[in-house]
């Protein structure tokens, strides 16, 4: 359900949702993945508990990173870890580079007045390019993040979550770390399975090597 999910946003705005998106991610509900009363199981194994354990331990213990929600796990039955919000002063964070493939979310909080500084710092700061999005009001903002990180995402959304592209519905795939950007479910796909020959024949073979400027 969730790759490697790094969050930027406005200080005035984090100022108004920070407490609310606290509270929402501590009510979501995990468990047993056959009671549909639960929105989310466990992760995978052991070896993805073992890294989300490390970086949740490495969250508590590491200055300028506050926990914002979660930060626990228990693997008594099962490799449960709580959806976790990070916030993360340095924009460098390893956190906000990593892909965990678990429920991590690190927030970086930048000052209104950043925006242009922030998107090139993001731009190429973690490897991977799969998906990004917007979520933005002013279509100026869009339309320079929409350009700016034209190849940091092959998967790029406006006032939508960057989650649950279906193939057959909506083409998929990313580019850098994250692969040759192929879109799974577009026709340009159909390209990597086919083997391309080109045949060239002529019917006027050459009698000379000499090019007609030497003559």
């Amino acid at each position: 359900m969730f790759g490697r999910l790094a969050r930027l946003c406005p200080a005035s705005i984090w100022k108004r949702l920070s407490k609310d998106l606290a509270d929402e991610v501590n009510s979501l509900t995990q468990g047993d993945v056959t009671d549909f009363g639960n929105f989310m199981g466990a992760v995978i194994d052991g070896g993805a508990f073992a890294d989300h354990k490390a970086a949740i331990d490495r969250a508590h213990a590491t200055p300028g990173v506050s926990v914002v929600a979660g930060g626990t796990y228990d693997d008594s039955e099962g490799f449960f870890v709580r959806p976790t919000v990070l916030k993360c002063d340095d924009p460098t964070d390893e956190s906000l580079r990593t892909e965990y493939f678990g429920p991590i979310l690190s927030v970086h909080v930048y000052p209104d007045r950043s925006y242009d500084r922030m998107l090139d710092q993001m731009e190429s700061f973690a490897p991977y390019a799969l998906t990004g999005s917007i979520i933005a009001q002013d279509r100026a903002a869009i339309v320079a993040a929409a350009h700016k990180l034209r190849y940091a995402a092959g998967n790029f959304y406006i006032n939508d979550k960057p989650t649950g592209a279906v193939v057959g519905q909506q083409p998929f795939g990313g580019g850098r770390a994250s692969g040759t950007n192929d879109k799974a479910g577009a026709a340009q796909n159909l390209m990597r399975w086919t083997s391309v020959r080109s045949i060239k024949e002529t019917f006027v073979p050459p009698t000379d090597y000499r090019y007609p400027s030497m003559g």
